[in-house]
């Protein structure tokens, strides 16, 4: 019997759950997990109201208000954006890893940030659509249970902060603090961290997926651009078949290893999926946690279709 509060709309669906959440304890891993399938409401899962600090996938909603505004007329895809990494933001990926000065259109900052997580596209996409235009217009269309309060950046701002320019420091910080309860690193906080929990996460796709929040072209296009995403280690790693279509975003900070998406199936199933995870000890690369986290997608999806 898992130890944390497991839910399911039936014995069946909260026997999966429990069998999920054991697995990550196994594994060293504490978090929330979701699935629910976007047709029948069906759905199992556990830890799902808890705010979690959401990584890279902040991206996601703050992909949905760009791309709302782009609709309204109020900002043009292809207005020309320099980066410069002298002022740009810590990325090991995209246009954070760039060494010289690049020009880019809007649309193609939205693809970089959502296609391989790109940080400095997501701050120079900021920096036209600000941190607390982001988090209104969240809350207005009733996403209250997604909050944005920083640029990608500060999380790295607050690492070093914490730990210079030591991020094996930083990591066994963060490790420390989630055995302790405390936030020496601000941005692990989630009372001050960009957060969402996995139903408010959950929610938030199937408005997507059903074109029932901003507008039918923007919504389009978000699904479009997390069907690119190139990373395939977690949820689409059991996903991946010629029936079966994944689009989703990953989001990895220390410890934080995470993944929101939807299976499409060619049966016609649409199963949502939130894994937030956090391992318990200190390592860079923890691919036994992505392995679990892609079992239990496939695990859920199983249990959920149709």
């Amino acid at each position: 019997m898992s130890a944390v509060p497991c839910v399911g709309d039936d014995g069946a669906l909260r026997d999966v759950a429990e069998a999920i959440a054991a697995d990550w304890a196994s594994a060293g891993v504490r978090g929330a997990f979701l699935a629910r399938n976007l047709d029948t409401g069906e759905r199992l899962g556990f830890g799902a109201e808890e705010p979690v600090p959401l990584a890279s996938v902040v991206k996601v909603p703050l992909a949905l208000v760009v791309l709302d505004r782009i609709a309204a007329g109020r900002l043009d895809p292809a207005l020309p954006v320099t980066l410069d990494p002298a002022t740009g933001s810590v990325g090991s990926t995209g246009f954070a890893a760039f060494r010289y000065p690049a020009t880019v259109a809007v649309g193609d900052l939205l693809r970089s940030m959502l296609a391989v997580s790109d940080n400095a596209a997501a701050d120079a996409l900021l920096a036209l659509v600000p941190v607390a235009e982001v988090d209104a217009r969240l809350a207005a269309w009733g996403c209250a249970g997604v909050r944005m309060r920083h640029r990608l950046n500060h999380m790295y701002e607050c690492a070093a902060g914490a730990a210079g320019d030591d991020f094996s420091l930083a990591l066994e910080l963060a490790v420390r603090d989630e055995r302790a309860g405390r936030h020496t690193i601000e941005t692990l906080d989630p009372a001050r961290a960009n957060t969402g929990s996995a139903t408010a996460l959950v929610d938030l796709l199937e408005r997507v997926w059903d074109d029932r929040i901003s507008v039918p072209a923007a919504t389009a296009e978000l699904r479009r651009l997390m069907a690119a995403q190139v990373f395939t280690q977690r949820l689409a790693s059991e996903l991946r078949a010629d029936s079966l279509r994944w689009s989703g975003k990953t989001g990895t900070f220390l410890h934080l290893r995470h993944e929101i998406g939807v299976v499409e199936a060619d049966s016609g199933d649409r199963v949502a999926i939130a894994a937030l995870t956090r391992a318990d000890r200190r390592a860079s690369q923890a691919p036994d946690v992505d392995l679990a986290i892609g079992a239990a997608g496939r695990t859920a999806f199983e249990a959920l279709r149709r």
